[in-house]
């Protein structure tokens, strides 16, 4: 499956390749093949590039996005951060390596939902976190004027 059949997201900030195993309402699983073309690589190190912690934890929060979504009674919902819990970043992620993601639901309700995602390269942990997701209105909300 596609993320962008699920998400609202697109490129350059769409940061899932391919979903390949989704649970509706209880866990997805994807990857993130960094071809180290990105851009954040030219800047996030010059001469030692590695991926951002806060990117690795933004891809794992889509992944756990399309296990939301995919979920009947979330359909066409909004799911955003509502909160980052125990960010532990344990191994680097290098421009060719492969991501895999995994996010596991813990608790969901009408308007918000826990987690915890694991992002690993080639079996070794590179981050884990637990997120908390706020699902917002079909509609956006009416701007005053």
């Amino acid at each position: 499956m596609l993320p962008e059949e699920i998400l609202p997201h697109r490129a350059p900030f769409l940061l899932v390749d391919e979903i390949i195993e989704v649970v509706p309402g209880e866990l997805a699983r994807g990857r993130w093949h960094l071809s180290g073309r990105e851009e954040f690589f030219r800047g996030h190190f010059p001469g030692r590039p590695t991926l951002p912690g806060v990117l690795m934890v933004e891809s794992l929060a889509q992944v756990g996005a399309v296990a939301i979504l995919t979920d009947s009674r979330y359909a066409g919902r909004l799911a955003l951060f509502g909160g980052i819990d125990k960010a532990r970043f344990r191994r680097q992620v290098l421009p060719g390596e492969v991501l895999e993601l995994e996010v596991g639901l813990a608790h969901l309700s009408a308007r918000s939902g826990r987690g915890h995602g694991k992002a690993s390269v080639g079996g070794q942990t590179a981050c884990e976190v637990d997120l908390l997701f706020v699902l917002a209105p079909d509609e956006p909300p009416a701007r005053p004027v």
